[in-house]
């Protein structure tokens, strides 16, 4: 048209009409024809799906996966290579109808149908493509404690990043980065080969064995652990150093007790499936998507199954202690979200939760106005209100709050990171349980072990003398503030399986039926397991 109009410039005026009317009215070709009609079907396709008909009105309706150039072909094999790979992330490949994708392009002809197929194509690419990046899974729909805010990123986005991008790499950055997530794929993919060869053998028939004994089910033991890596196959019945080494070792690995002795505890995590572990696996996998974002260059990671704390600099752990996490009831049940760490309080009071002054306490004082003679009854001023001016038996318009001191519930120092669940990190009082395998004791904050070394390590980043300066303060006894400097990152996780620097796969129990549960909707989502042939 350009052309013509440019013709129609040298030509005297009433020629010159003419011809552009000759043009504006002459029919279309069947090119531009055909394109018209793909246009207003896939505008009609995508009407019903906001961000995919953004994307395309967006684009003026050109085609991203039908067209017939080389950059369509190209974005048409990545998206069936990636979905043909999706159960080896343990995503619900049946979902993404790979098969009939591909009986619909081979059968697509008019426009009608190419822009039918286009609009599947974008949405099945966006499935995925949520899928792969921040899960599954809504977190919150599976259980209460789960309250983790999932990075979910924007769908329109996805479409609009891809057409600029390479297929093959958009589809790789768009998977965990996380060294974990990878070692975790591969423990995935060790367990579908042992299914594939029948397995770690038969489970070992005893509750329990010990250095020294011999028999049937000592070789079985042995067996199985051999089967599992943890020694070289060999003929002898007896419970021997080298077995007993491994069996430490598998203890170690399982967060039990490492003396050798394999007990219930022990004899219950030999005997636990491939297909057990290979749901833990998954399950964490599917947690490690929840999680994908930037961690932190230095953060906390308190991992409630295995009842520890860590500190991590650019991923590598450089403080780690054991840790109390909430028991396993209803209302103490540990929850699992991210925050950021800003301050620790040294010399700690405990303003007690109104949930445990109304259940535990104030039945206690309303039978005796003396009981739980440590507390304080504060008003809502911070006033101390003394006990016989306080009618037990009516309202109670006040709270209870136990003064700093080696007693205090809280030890001599807490480490806070604000939020709504009022979780936090804290000393405590009562040592005793930190030398048990199960921890779960707490109302739901995180009780540390070595709460002290907890400091000096966060305090490193900006004193000299981070455990001088710390006890400075500490032997004040009174409550004081320090602000972190460089606030830092908190993950509070449930992992029942994940794996150590070298790779190492280790397994810890579902103390809260939360993995349980979650792998029961990724089954209901269409997520299979399956053994690989090696």
């Amino acid at each position: 048209m350009t052309r013509v109009f440019e013709q129609a410039c040298r030509l005297p005026f009433v020629f010159a009409f003419y011809l552009l009317m000759l043009t504006a009215f002459a029919a279309p070709t069947p090119a531009a024809a055909q394109f018209t009609a793909f246009k207003q079907s896939l505008a009609e396709a995508a009407a019903a799906d906001r961000d995919v008909a953004a994307f395309y009105r967006d684009n003026k309706f050109k085609p991203i996966w039908t067209g017939p150039g080389a950059r369509d072909r190209a974005r048409r094999t990545a998206l069936i290579e990636a979905l043909s790979a999706a159960s080896l992330h343990g995503l619900p490949q049946a979902s993404y109808d790979v098969e009939g994708l591909k009986a619909k392009m081979k059968a697509a002809r008019g426009a009608q149908d190419r822009a039918a197929l286009e609009v599947e194509l974008s949405q099945v690419f966006l499935r995925y493509a949520r899928h792969m990046q921040t899960g599954v899974l809504t977190p919150s729909k599976i259980d209460p404690g789960l309250v983790r805010t999932v990075p979910l990123r924007d769908r329109l986005s996805y479409l609009t990043n891809f057409a600029k991008s390479s297929p093959r790499g958009f589809f790789r950055a768009i998977m965990p980065q996380t060294p974990e997530y990878g070692r975790l794929m591969k423990a995935k993919m060790q367990l579908e080969k042992s299914l594939a060869q029948g397995g770690w053998g038969q489970r070992v028939p005893a509750k329990s064995l010990k250095p020294g004994q011999s028999g049937d089910a000592v070789v079985v033991l042995r067996n199985r652990l051999a089967a599992k890596g943890y020694l070289k196959r060999s003929a002898s019945a007896r419970y021997d150093d080298t077995l007993q080494k491994a069996v430490q070792v598998f203890q170690a690995d399982h967060g039990l007790e490492a003396d050798g002795v394999a007990g219930p505890a022990t004899i219950t995590a030999i005997n636990a499936s491939e297909v057990e572990r290979l749901q833990s696996v998954i399950v964490a996998m599917e947690r490690e998507r929840w999680l994908n974002r930037p961690r932190g260059e230095r953060h906390i990671l308190v991992n409630i199954t295995d009842f520890t704390a860590r500190v991590m600099d650019n991923d590598k752990e450089t403080f780690k202690t054991r840790a109390v996490v909430g028991k396993n009831t209803s209302d103490r049940r540990t929850p699992e979200f991210s925050d950021v760490m800003e301050h620790m309080v040294i010399n700690p009071s405990w303003n007690v939760p109104r949930s445990i002054t109304t259940k535990e306490y104030l039945p206690k004082m309303r039978a005796n106005r003396n009981a739980v003679s440590h507390l304080e009854v504060v008003d809502n001023r911070g006033r101390v209100v003394p006990r016989s001016a306080v009618n037990f038996s009516g309202s109670f318009p006040y709270r209870l709050r136990q003064p700093p001191g080696t007693k205090n519930a809280l030890g001599l120092v807490k480490f806070m990171f604000p939020n709504k669940y009022n979780i936090y990190l804290h000393d405590t009082p009562a040592k005793n349980l930190f030398g048990r395998d199960v921890r779960a004791y707490s109302h739901g904050c995180v009780r540390l072990a070595e709460p002290f070394e907890f400091a000096y390590t966060l305090l490193a980043k900006q004193e000299n003398d981070p455990k001088g300066y710390f006890h400075s303060v500490l032997d004040t006894g009174r409550e004081t503030y320090v602000n972190l400097d460089a606030p830092v990152p908190v993950h509070i996780i449930y992992r029942t399986a994940f794996t150590d620097a070298k790779g190492r796969v280790q397994y810890r129990n579902d103390i809260y039926g939360r993995d349980a549960r979650i792998w029961n909707a990724l089954q209901a989502a269409g997520v299979s397991l399956r053994a690989v042939q090696g």
